[in-house]
């Protein structure tokens, strides 16, 4: 029998152990209990309740909406009649276009007569303004010979650059002799453009860059500017190869390129034909058609993708056959018969079919030389009508097919020349666009072309922007004619004058407070390229100057991608006006966010131009204007307070049209305007009423903002340091409650914030992102756009009445240091109901992870900082990954078709090498040596002498592509939500919930359960790979485009015999020039 004693110590065992067990149970059970939502909306509540109250305090949100609703009953709501607005604004632009081709048929006015006046005078000794030379000195100080002393001055109409505003200057090419008799004597008579470009400025002082291009090779500029050469000590420029000069100087044409790629054509022939082919592929443009075939005794298409079809000449198309050249190989006997058969069948085909340019036809051959005529060939598709004309170009020194190959020419309207160097390529291969011009002369059509948008950096403007970066422009031109008698049915092409436009400035003939807060303006070409567009993105991201390869022909189907079947492309380029309605996806904050809304187009033509217009305006809110009133003094009075900014590039008052203008800023010229004390300017009546309205209901917030301000016991701790706001007129006003030093985002409502400030084509980011916020609420986001991730921006939007068609008059907001900002967070997730204080769960704990982040998806607040600004999903994939199955959050996909994506590929220096032309005088004189013993050596010493300047290597690349990426955006209908999901073998659990008055979400997550094997969600780009059979469909495809009004393919009185020469057997180089290249060759 035990005793008492045992009994005790038995009992007290089984005590310990029930205890032990049920503690153990308590503790699994614990570890396995949910998060409890009601604490998690207990710090949502806290913190949102918080972080609410201090936004609109220091932004003054409340009283801002109370002075807009005292207005209400006064103001005037409009809905915006789309069409009759995108009407007016295509007006307006035909009007500023039309201006700009006066200007420019006064120039060829005054350039004909000046020429039909002049005698030429071989003799001729002349000293002009060569842009070069100006102002050079030589060792003793004197003016070097066309370097005289040439007055330049700032001139802020021109980017502060130093111009002469009186007098024009001369570029001569580096490839043309600067005293030539044919450049003096044109240079001579065009002097009387001097005052003829003085005048265009007068009467149009919105006008900048004006030009003569001169089919000789010289280019006047006004206003005359200083040109320097490159790294190099070359200037690359000639007019002539400018897309401005040939479309002006021709009209659209296809073209097959011939090439020989026999055994005769190895080794420097062959490399000089690439380049013929390169060069004759710089002369086409997007009007243009064109395809390439090799021949030797077969045919090989150099795309055989593109067997027996042309394709449009546009920049990408180009490119891509150019990297088909180095695939060209030179064997067996040229079958030149075959090729041109092929070739007329191919244009003859493709002319019947509707498609190509459907004006002039052109065979490009080139080749060293030709057995025959091929009359039979000629005889049986080209006589008697001539209409494919047949430009030969021998390539090599030989003459001895001369007379064939220039047979060929002229009996079919071309032209025949000789290519003997790499260095004689360019000005050659220029030869065959006077001939294509003469119809047009002779027909003495003065057609003023517009071309597409584009970055000329060769010209010594672009090269002195400094930061302002590239500008795209497009230029109006019109080609000048001989219209002297005894030249008249030789059809002699002048030259081609011209003018730039810049983008920015048909931006600013748009009033975009009409277009509201997501609306937004855009052109497009006759071949659907867009000329504006603020989606077009035509620079690398990397650096402010380099242009993407293919910038000038991206295609509105690329940026309006959601229109599947391009109807609304399709109705553009076909000058039709109308509307379209469909869902779109904007995406805003360097692309990392989305907007999904529907849009509404509205499009018509700009006549006289070969663009059209197009407005689209956002469905809800956008679609409302409205219209307030108060007195011209009371606006003025508060338009002229110290806090008080207007949109840099809005117009407001046009203060370019007059110099004395130009130095006014735009509150300085409302107040002028209204005073009547400046009656010439020129100003927007209707946006002007509605700025000074919002002046005066703005007007408070600055008083207000100073008390806060003045309060010392207020924002003790400065973690509000900017108040803002905007309204749709784009005035802005700024209150810093911490001295300018002292602020942690020093770019913010800057001009180097780009997205944070007012612009042409668009609102604040800030002010689109609350515009769609529920009314009253507050979005809260880091600025992706600075550096500087230490900041919080938090904005709202003020509507003017509760009615679902009541405009957004203007946004508030505030910027708060980070760090201020998390505190607020992490005190309210320690709040609990506890009576006692002891609050059983905190985002203390280890065991749980607590995150704030947007609707968006990227996180403001965790625990470790470095996470900050990250996409949430790349932290907690497994988590997003639910939240996206659960509907919580939904995943957008969308489309960059401007995207660049690097690849690493096998490249060549030899390109490089055709360019510079002392590669190119390094390989004539290697040429040179080698055919001394060719015939020996049966080519095998060129290739040994030539691969020195061929450098293999592998090299990143930036090349275009296509690419797909995902956004997120939060369901507004869901609050809050718990949810679990399996890793292995446990369960983790999380609570989601909304934090009240806001875009914001507090994410708790259990971390007992080990998830980090599930794969992270990111929102890299991913590019889109086509097939081989996908890119040739791609390539074939040719959307809907326009061809221009005007063709003059041949003439009757067209004088044909006018059809070049060979170049004989004597050497290009004189001998003393070519013996010392070969003494430093060898010596070196």
């Amino acid at each position: 029998m035990l005793g008492n004693s045992s009994i005790s110590r038995v009992f007290f065992g089984f005590h310990f152990i029930w205890i032990i067990f049920w503690l153990t149970l308590v503790d699994v059970a614990r570890s396995q209990q949910p998060i409890p939502l009601s604490v998690v909306k207990l710090w949502a509540s806290a913190f949102g309740g918080e972080i609410k109250s201090i936004s609109a305090k220091y932004s003054g949100s409340q009283l801002l909406q109370k002075k807009y609703k005292e207005y209400e009953k006064s103001v005037l709501v409009e809905e915006i009649d789309g069409l009759s607005l995108v009407k007016k604004l295509a007006k307006d632009m035909e009007e500023m276009f039309h201006k700009k081709a006066e200007a420019m048929r006064r120039l060829v006015e005054a350039a004909e007569e000046a020429h039909l006046q002049h005698e030429d005078d071989p003799e001729l000794q002349y000293e002009y303004f060569n842009a070069v030379l100006i102002n050079e000195v030589d060792q003793e100080g004197n003016s070097v010979e066309l370097g005289q002393e040439f007055i330049l001055q700032p001139n802020d109409h021109f980017n502060d650059l130093p111009v002469n505003i009186s007098l024009s200057v001369v570029q001569v090419p580096t490839n043309v002799y600067n005293k030539d008799s044919a450049i003096m004597n044109g240079v001579y008579w065009s002097e009387a453009l001097n005052k003829v470009f003085v005048d265009n400025f007068e009467r149009d002082p919105s006008l900048i860059w004006q030009y003569f291009g001169s089919a000789k090779g010289f280019f006047r500029q006004y206003p005359g500017i200083k040109w320097k050469p490159d790294e190099h000590g070359v200037i690359a420029f000639d007019c002539r190869n400018r897309k401005w000069y040939i479309q002006a100087a021709t009209s659209p044409k296809d073209v097959i390129i011939l090439v020989d790629v026999s055994g005769s054509m190895k080794g420097l022939r062959l490399t000089i034909a690439r380049q013929t082919v390169s060069s004759i592929l710089d002369t086409l443009g997007d009007d243009d058609f064109f395809n390439i075939i090799a021949y030797n005794e077969e045919l090989h298409y150099v795309e055989p993708c593109l067997n027996g079809t042309l394709v449009q000449a546009d920049r990408t198309n180009k490119d891509h056959f150019r990297e088909h050249l180095d695939k060209l190989f030179a064997k067996g006997i040229g079958m030149l018969n075959i090729a041109l058969t092929e070739a007329f069948t191919l244009l003859n085909d493709y002319n019947r079919t509707g498609q190509g340019s459907i004006c002039s036809q052109a065979i490009m051959l080139i080749t060293d030389g030709a057995v025959d005529t091929y009359d039979a060939v000629f005889a049986k598709y080209n006589w008697p009508d001539r209409k494919v004309r047949i430009f030969a170009y021998l390539i090599g020194r030989e003459t001895a097919f001369a007379d064939n190959l220039k047979w060929m020419a002229c009996a079919n309207k071309g032209y025949f020349t000789q290519i003997s160097t790499l260095a004689d390529v360019q000005e050659n291969v220029m030869e065959y666009l006077h001939v294509l011009s003469r119809p047009k002369v002779i027909d003495q059509e003065h057609d003023t072309i517009w071309t597409e948008a584009y970055i000329d950096s060769t010209l010594p403007q672009a090269q002195q922007f400094g930061n302002l970066g590239p500008v795209l422009m497009t230029t109006v031109a019109m080609p000048v004619f001989s219209t002297k008698n005894e030249t008249r049915n030789k059809g002699i092409l002048l030259g081609v004058v011209g003018t730039d436009v810049p983008v920015q400035e048909l931006l600013k003939t748009i009033p975009k407070y009409k277009l509201g807060i997501h609306g937004y303006a855009f052109a497009i070409t006759n071949n659907g390229y867009i000329l504006t567009h603020p989606e077009l993105r035509p620079l690398y991201e990397t650096g402010k100057k380099r242009r993407k390869p293919n910038y000038s022909s991206v295609d509105l189907s690329e940026v309006e991608w959601e229109d599947k079947d391009d109807f609304l492309r399709n109705a553009m380029v076909n000058r039709v006006t109308g509307t379209f309605d469909m869902e779109v996806k904007k995406t805003v904050d360097k692309g990392k966010r989305v907007l999904v809304m529907t849009n509404d187009y509205y499009y018509t033509d700009i006549k006289g131009t070969p663009f059209s217009l197009g407005v689209a305006l956002s469905r809800g809110h956008g679609q409302y204007s409205f219209r307030g009133n108060v007195t011209v003094e009371e606006g003025l009075h508060d338009l002229e307070h110290p806090d008080v900014a207007l949109a840099d590039e809005w117009t407001y008052c046009n203060t370019d049209l007059h110099p004395e203008h130009r130095y006014l800023s735009q509150i300085e010229a409302i107040k002028l305007y209204l005073t009547g004390k400046e009656p010439l300017l020129q100003c927007d009546k209707e946006l002007i009423q509605e700025v000074l309205f919002d002046a005066v209901v703005t007007a408070p917030l600055e008083a207000y903002w100073t008390s806060l301000a003045l309060n010392k016991s207020e924002n003790s701790d400065k973690g509000v340091e900017i108040a803002f706001l905007g309204t749709r007129t784009g005035l802005s006003r700024i209150n810093l409650f911490v001295v300018p030093e002292q602020l942690t985002n020093q770019d913010f409502l800057t001009a180097e914030d780009k997205e944070g400030v007012f612009n042409a084509d668009h609102f604040p980011l800030w002010y689109k992102r609350a515009a769609e916020q529920i009314p009253g609420t507050f979005v809260y986001s880091l600025p992706f756009s600075s550096e500087n991730k230490s900041v919080v921006l938090a904005s709202t939007a003020i509507q003017l009445s509760d009615d679902r068609k009541s405009p957004i008059v203007a946004a508030v907001g505030i910027q708060m240091k980070l760090d201020f900002f998390q505190r607020k967070f992490w005190t309210a997730s320690r709040q609990c109901a506890a009576l006692d204080g002891k609050c059983p769960t905190s985002c203390d704990d280890d065991n749980i992870s607590c995150y704030l982040i947007d609707n968006n998806g990227f996180i403001l607040v965790s625990e470790d900082f470095s996470q900050t600004g990250i996409f949430f999903g790349e932290v907690e994939g497994a988590v997003m990954s639910k939240l996206l199955q659960m509907g919580s959050f939904k995943r957008v996909t969308l489309y960059d078709y401007q995207a660049i994506c690097k690849i690493y590929a096998e490249s060549s220096d030899s390109a490089h090498s055709l360019l510079d032309p002392y590669f190119a005088a390094f390989a004539a004189v290697k040429w040179i040596l080698t055919e001394l013993v060719i015939f020996l050596v049966e080519f095998n010493l060129y290739s040994w002498w030539y691969s020195d300047l061929t450098v293999k290597a592998q090299r990143a690349m930036l090349v275009p592509c296509d690419t797909e990426y995902p956004a997120f955006v939060s369901e507004r209908t869901i609050k809050e939500t718990t949810g679990t999901l399996h890793c292995g073998d446990c369960t983790k659990s999380f609570v989601i919930q909304q934090i009240p008055s806001s875009n914001l979400f507090m994410v708790v997550v259990d971390q007992e359960c080990d998830c980090t094997s599930a794969m992270p969600i990111t929102m890299e780009p991913i590019e889109i790979m086509y097939n081989e059979s996908l890119k040739c469909e791609r390539l074939k495809v040719q959307k809907d485009r326009r061809r221009p009004d005007s063709c003059h393919p041949f003439h009757p009185q067209e004088n044909s015999r006018e059809c070049g020469g060979a170049l004989g057997l004597h050497p290009r180089l004189p001998i003393v020039l070519l013996l010392s290249l070969l003494l430093t060759l060898f010596t070196r």
